[in-house]
């Protein structure tokens, strides 16, 4: 453009020049600044509940983890008979870490102060701490209990059982306590059928983080759990941990083939795709309803270009004048409005940021723990998250530019200088 000598294209010069008013027309900076605000405030919620929702997500991932397996391998029928030839063949499938059997039935707990419905598992110690983390929740005792016997006063001995801190409460006992284990099933008598009972002591307690798990569940040896059940040598499946655990579902199809008919297997996606379906779409929900912070902050850029336009009638006429194009008017405008969302979406990221590392340092939010089971909001910070929200800001902060901008190129120089 003749008259211009600039390194910066004059679109994108007159674009930032237009970004700070004149004196006398210091309400339009204030709008502006406002409008940058109101981006920066939009990205900053996006950003802070996204990185909790995806907190809660990895949150409650670690809580299931640590007492399911990744895959359960299974089979049609009463049980599993060679459960060490199938726990060979299944370690020998590419991706699979570790393979521990179990016994899973259900049955009921009395003690002297209650009674509660629970469900039975039976484990070996040594192998059942390469396919779960239940190690980790364990708050009193250890996982080795279950493999110990203890005399009582009498001089029987009594086995030993790990159960969950709201079960121990829901029963009144404490360490050390006994508990007597029902089965449904019972046994045959000439008097009918009676109920099998057997005591164990409570010599550990976990506490998953999970209510389900911890008011419902109860470990023994898997060898008590087979003499209580008379399984003999039999086990309900084998439990394995793979080293990648969202290919759970892909590695479980290959040990079902491995093995072949009456196995089937079952992955921790699947078992609980209700949970995760239902925090997806809750992490979706709120995606949209903050992005309406960011779509309002983009009327603002709107309102704040359009009395640009209105102020620089003058300015768009001259410029017309001298030779500059519709498009590049219209560019000037476009640059300006997205200046105000680039910085906006810049220190919202910012802003985020910050909060996030520092919520997830110094957990000043404390939540109630026999709500939510757990003591701080967790944070998890994902670089796709903080993408996909600049990109989303950026987007509507370029659209909320096309309107005041397309206005501006249509102006007539002839109209706006005829009273000049």
């Amino acid at each position: 453009m003749p008259g211009v000598n600039l390194n910066l294209p004059y679109e994108l010069f007159i674009g930032l020049r237009y970004l700070k008013a004149k004196r006398k027309q210091t309400f339009i900076s204030i709008i502006t600044f406002i409008s940058m605000a109101g981006v920066m405030v939009g990205v900053m919620a996006l950003v802070i509940v996204l990185s909790v929702m995806a907190g809660f997500q990895e949150d409650l991932r670690a809580k299931i983890l640590g007492t399911t397996s990744h895959i359960l391998v299974m089979k049609f029928g009463k049980g599993m008979e060679n459960a060490n030839e199938v726990t060979n063949k299944i370690k020998a499938v590419p991706h699979v870490v570790a393979a521990s059997p179990f016994i899973y039935n259900q049955v009921m707990l009395t003690s002297e102060t209650g009674v509660s419905g629970a469900v039975v598992r039976g484990i070996e110690p040594e192998t059942a701490t390469t396919v779960t983390d239940i190690a980790k929740n364990i708050k009193e005792g250890s996982l080795s209990v279950v493999s110990q016997k203890k005399k009582d006063k009498n001089g029987i001995e009594v086995p030993g059982a790990l159960i969950g801190k709201e079960l121990a409460r829901n029963l009144g006992v404490f360490m050390g306590d006994y508990i007597n284990v029902i089965s449904p099933l019972g046994t045959v008598t000439p008097m009918g059928m009676v109920p099998k009972v057997k005591r164990f002591q409570v010599e550990g307690v976990f506490d998953s983080g999970m209510y389900e798990y911890d008011s419902s569940l109860i470990y023994v040896s898997l060898k008590e759990a087979q003499s209580f059940f008379e399984l003999g040598n039999m086990v309900t499946g084998i439990e394995v941990r793979t080293d990648d655990i969202y290919r759970a579902r892909e590695i479980g199809k290959e040990i079902q083939g491995s093995l072949g008919y009456p196995f089937w297997t079952r992955d921790w996606i699947e078992m609980n795709k209700n949970l995760f379906a239902a925090l997806k779409l809750e992490k979706i929900a709120m995606f949209v309803i903050l992005a309406l912070i960011v779509l309002v902050a983009a009327f603002n850029i709107i309102s704040t270009l359009i009395m640009v336009v209105m102020e620089k009638q003058k300015d768009i006429a001259i410029l017309k004048a001298m030779g500059a194009t519709s498009g590049s008017i219209m560019k000037i405008f476009v640059i300006e409005g997205t200046v105000i969302g680039t910085v906006g979406t810049a220190l919202g990221l910012f802003g985020g940021y910050v909060s996030c590392f520092l919520l997830a340092k110094y957990k000043f939010i404390e939540l109630p723990g026999d709500v939510y089971y757990i003591s701080t909001l967790p944070v998890k910070m994902e670089p796709m998250t903080l993408l996909i929200v600049s990109i989303a800001a950026l987007g509507i902060s370029f659209i909320a530019t096309i309107y005041p901008a397309y206005q501006a190129a249509r102006l007539d120089p002839a109209e706006a200088l005829r009273y000049e």
